[in-house]
């Protein structure tokens, strides 16, 4: 019982220790303002995260949007009276309304990734939900160049082991990174 006790202990500190580091990192992506790909992605689900991708396009980043996770229903024109955006004329935005998670944004992505032969991409989403993201982009598409490009929520706290809201997102997603890191850890060993 003894060592099971230090054996759970042990897995705490490792996880608060993953989820300190985590944190770091989620606020210390390097910008990449320079790179232009094939074409920008963005996931829906996060404040900006549209708004940022369209800024990208808009400045040349790419000739062509995929906006992946929109809502049956939803216009590109509802979206941009919403999030107060508009796009210039010479560019495209294609909308995917197959997916409902990151694993289906990365699923729908590919297919359409694939038919347009698509070598290089700009991942447009929140900070905290970028390095899931990039695994689940990387495992369907290892050829693939990713620009990661992170969207910064002024909704998380910089220290956020003091607010509540903060640390439930952070440790959320801390988690179901390392479940999805391991579940592409087996991919990469046994395949699909």
């Amino acid at each position: 019982m003894k060592t099971l006790f230090k054996f759970g202990i042990a897995a705490a500190v490792l996880w608060l220790a993953g989820l300190a580091v985590f944190n770091y990192h989620i606020r210390h992506y390097p910008l990449d303002k320079s790179t232009k790909t094939d074409a920008i992605i963005v996931l829906t689900g996060g404040s900006n995260r549209i708004k940022e991708a369209v800024e990208m396009l808009n400045g040349g980043y790419s000739d062509v949007l995929f906006i992946s996770g929109v809502e049956k229903g939803v216009t590109l024109n509802q979206i941009a009276r919403t999030q107060h955006f508009s796009v210039r004329p010479d560019k495209k935005i294609i909308i995917g309304r197959a997916s409902t998670n990151t694993l289906e944004n990365a699923r729908e992505t590919t297919d359409w990734i694939n038919q347009n032969n698509i070598s290089s991409i700009r991942l447009v989403t929140s900070n905290y939900h970028l390095p899931r993201s990039l695994l689940e982009f990387r495992v369907k598409n290892s050829h693939l160049k990713i620009v990661a490009n992170p969207v910064f929520s002024t909704n998380i706290a910089d220290k956020w082991w003091q607010n509540t809201g903060t640390f439930s997102l952070t440790a959320a997603e801390y988690t179901k990174f390392l479940m999805v890191y391991v579940k592409c850890f087996f991919i990469r060993m046994f395949g699909e």
